[in-house]
């Protein structure tokens, strides 16, 4: 494994959890200004819109990464370890998520929130099964999940049907307990199918990493990366292609219809914000193309571009942040919640019942400088990670 290699993964990890920042960084100092799901575009504006469209792309490369370092991981270990490793760290990650990561968003623990460290954590453990079955196999099920999921959509179940609560897990977000209905509420905000696709395929695209029948193996380390390259751009381009060929004609993959209002350039702008306005929860096939197929397209420029001397700065501080991605998700949680803490206790609250601040730039900003603040301690775990050999930082 070629050192350029592995850093456009790190950096590729460490530019969507950079994103991910600015999209929390909102929902604790822009939440009097709610984004539904999909956007209402005629109550959202532009700026708000386009920021986030961004985080849009945080959990598929997430997830899909996961699955792609699951496949790495099996290249240096056996089979049984691979699926030891798996279980292990999706228990991990499914204990943070009820634990740490529940108490760093509100800082109680009235309404409990299974979101994507939950839902990663359930595709690691499914992953651990799934990957002894032929690659064949595989294939057709992550083509199914990611693609035919939307056929799901019609299926709908009312609370206290039979049926609801794995629906929901599976498909419909929703409440597994209602408030009211215990001394907690769980709320599940990522429903489960599409995301198992999404492992599986990042799992599957890991052999672009060595020679395969489709990659000679006579091919130099030199020819081989180019030759990644190569298919990442054309498996990216095809992506986008099947996804503006489906939109263009709101025929399957995306329940909410665009629409275009070309009068002025300002209806321009949003009838293009209207055309990629997606279902994130679960993704729809649409969401998912546009996420994977321009994260296709980054991986391969990331590689191409590792050398020059105008990116290395840039890619050394995205691959510090991404070679420790959970680190670093719950420090800047709690990062958050302290600052937020002490901006009630200063000004209080001055947007309804919240603290905020008034336009897009302001939380831009505070999110650039959060990000400087933690670049150190995330670099120096990083570090740490890398030298130590102790078994728990694996898990970070």
């Amino acid at each position: 494994m070629s050192f350029n290699r592995l850093q456009s993964i790190d950096q590729l990890r460490g530019l969507v959890m950079l994103l991910m920042l600015v999209d929390h960084v909102r929902e604790r100092f822009y939440l009097h200004m709610q984004v539904a799901d999909p956007m209402d575009l005629s109550q959202t504006e532009t700026a708000l819109a386009l920021t986030r469209m961004l985080a849009h792309f945080c959990a598929p490369i997430f997830v899909f990464l996961t699955g792609l370092s699951a496949w790495l991981y099996a290249q240096k270990h056996s089979q049984q370890q691979l699926t030891s490793f798996l279980i292990k760290r999706g228990l991990v990650l499914l204990l943070l998520e009820v634990t740490l990561v529940n108490v760093a968003w509100l800082g109680t623990y009235h309404t409990l929130y299974l979101q994507v460290i939950w839902v990663l954590g359930l595709c690691m453990l499914i992953l651990a099964l799934l990957h002894h079955l032929p690659r064949s196999v595989l294939w057709v099920i992550a083509i199914t999940l990611i693609a035919g999921h939307n056929l799901l959509t019609p299926i709908q179940f009312s609370a206290g049907e039979w049926g609801y609560s794995l629906w929901t897990i599976l498909h419909d977000r929703g409440y597994l307990v209602a408030p009211g209905q215990s001394f907690i509420a769980i709320k599940l905000s990522y429903p489960l199918l599409p995301w198992i696709g999404v492992i599986v395929l990042g799992y599957l695209a890991g052999a672009l990493f060595k020679p395969t029948p489709a990659i000679p193996q006579s091919l130099s380390s030199q020819d081989l990366a180019l030759t990644r390259q190569r298919m990442l751009r054309r498996l990216g381009v095809s992506a986008l292609l099947v996804l503006v060929m489906l939109r263009a004609t709101n025929f399957y993959g995306e329940t909410l219809p665009w629409q275009s209002a070309m009068h002025n350039w300002h209806s321009a702008v949003q009838t293009l914000l209207s055309f990629f306005n997606f279902t994130k929860y679960p993704p729809s096939l649409d969401f998912l193309l546009l996420t994977l197929g321009v994260m296709a397209l980054l991986l391969a420029s990331f590689e191409q571009i590792a050398n020059q001397t105008w990116f290395l700065p840039i890619g050394k501080v995205l691959a510090n942040f991404g070679a420790a991605p959970m680190f670093f998700y719950l420090l800047h949680l709690y990062a958050l919640l302290l600052m937020y803490a002490i901006a009630v206790s200063q000004f209080g609250v001055n947007k309804g019942t919240y603290f905020g601040v008034d336009a897009v730039w302001q939380f831009w900003l505070i999110a650039v400088l959060l990000a400087t603040v933690l670049y150190l301690p995330t670099r120096w775990f990083a570090g740490y990670k890398q030298r130590s050999k102790a078994a728990w930082v694996r898990y970070l």
